[in-house]
């Protein structure tokens, strides 16, 4: 990877991209830390404790969510707008015609996405606003009362503006990152925000090291190793697939001979990447979210403090419907993403078949078993860089725990869940391979030298 961007630096034109990218990743980060008007943070906003939207939301924006900042709302708008058009290609007609377009057909889409983008950005903001407002961390009059009629009104206004501009600007950055850039724009800022959290975790790793107590000394050099480990795993994962071997027919055209060439269709063994562990974590903090609006003492010693302690994110069961929910999504989202019908179909069209199967319906059933074992095997293979994390705080709860001192800290917390790094690692290597393949075009010698 070194390597690449070493040689990728020495051509002019991608240099200018990538000098481009992080000039946006750097106005990125800048809008990460101005404060939105109105807000009076001293320290860090509350998230509450466990699993919840706002914790996965704090993750994701890299801490500006935390922090109160005009970036706070980050690209989540734009990645829920964009699954939902993806599941809404497969239920409305309309959209499917559109995705078969070409160009100019994705370009409608891209322009619907913009605006449900901003509509989301809307209402999330709506709701960032009336979470401020609960929490008492918006300013107030000079004598310390809440500012009421229009003043609130406008208080109210100017704070949800500049939150949703905020996604708009962000989302409008991605794309000069995609036309001008290297990558993806919008993977890229995902990327960037995740990134930024590395120094407090390498602080509180620090942290842990200056309290002198053995148990952390040996286990600080032990999450190391295993970050490392998980991250070539997840290469590992990422660069997996199985290859179909296709032959085709010979056929005559013209007084030329053509066809009759053997070659193979690419499946990717984690065909659906990282949304998976997204829906399956966004589905289990709605509990925990639904908790931090209500009293203790309202549902203390009933059904309900059991049912929400089974969703924080220390809880065996927590960690068992995970990963089902993980198993899941992998079936759900390689369903809509992948026809083996239509793909039997398009061979059939192309004069191709799968050695020893038969075209039509015997090639779609064949398809379809490779997908359905190959779902399970990304799903499981996903599962456990989503779940170590998890499965790691419970140990260490139950081993470390009695270790410390009064046995009141619980040992050592992984903030840099499996989720951000299946996100940082597979940016990565997607904008490696974009890099690979503009200077393949730029030293390519053709017939023309």
């Amino acid at each position: 990877m070194i390597k690449t961007i070493i040689n990728a630096w020495k051509v002019a034109e991608i240099r200018k991209k990538l000098l481009f990218t992080a000039f946006i990743i750097l106005v990125f980060r800048i809008g990460s830390v101005i404060p939105v008007p109105f807000l009076n943070i001293v320290d860090e906003i509350s998230v509450g404790k466990g699993n919840t939207i706002l914790t996965y939301l704090s993750l994701m924006t890299g801490s500006a969510f935390t922090y109160g900042t005009i970036f706070a709302m980050s690209i989540t708008p734009y990645i829920n707008s964009s699954i939902i058009m993806q599941l809404l290609a497969v239920a409305i007609p309309a959209l499917e015609r559109l995705q078969k377009e070409g160009e100019e057909g994705r370009k409608k889409i891209a322009s619907i996405t913009r605006f449900v983008t901003v509509g989301l950005g809307i209402l999330q903001s709506l709701a960032y606003y009336f979470y401020l407002r609960a929490n008492n961390y918006l300013m107030t009059a000079a004598d310390g009362s809440a500012f009421t009629g229009f003043d609130a009104v406008f208080q109210a206004v100017v704070i949800v503006l500049v939150l949703t501009a905020g996604t708009a600007v962000i989302m409008w950055l991605g794309e000069q990152i995609t036309i001008s850039g290297i990558g993806n724009g919008i993977s890229i800022i995902l990327f960037a925000g995740i990134v930024s959290r590395f120094p407090t975790l390498i602080k509180q790793l620090f942290q842990y090291l200056d309290t002198g107590r053995l148990v952390y000394r040996i286990l600080v050099p032990v999450v190391c190793v295993v970050f490392l480990l998980m991250i070539a795993y997840i290469v590992f994962m990422d660069n997996s697939e199985r290859r179909l071997p296709i032959s085709y027919a010979k056929r005559v055209v013209g007084r030329k001979m053509m066809g009759g060439q053997s070659t193979h269709m690419p499946i990717k063994v984690n065909m659906s990447g990282v949304l998976p562990v997204i829906f399956a974590s966004s589905i289990l903090s709605l509990p925990g979210t639904v908790q931090m609006f209500l009293s203790a003492s309202k549902y203390e010693g009933t059904f309900w403090e059991k049912f929400f302690k089974a969703f924080q994110g220390d809880s065996w069961w927590y960690a068992l419907m995970y990963f089902l929910l993980i198993i899941f999504f992998a079936y759900f989202y390689s369903t809509i993403q992948y026809n083996p019908i239509e793909m039997a179909n398009n061979l059939r069209k192309n004069n191709g078949a799968i050695p020893g199967i038969r075209p039509g319906k015997p090639t779609s059933d064949y398809i379809l078993r490779v997908l359905s074992r190959l779902t399970l095997i990304g799903a499981l293979m996903l599962s456990v860089i989503a779940l170590f994390p998890i499965v790691y705080s419970l140990v260490c709860d139950m081993a470390i725990k009695p270790l410390t001192e009064g046995g009141n800290d619980g040992g050592m917390t992984i903030s840099l869940g499996g989720t951000s790094l299946i996100i940082m690692c597979g940016v990565a290597l997607e904008t490696v391979r974009q890099l690979e393949s503009q200077m393949m075009m730029r030293h390519y010698k053709g017939f023309l030298d």
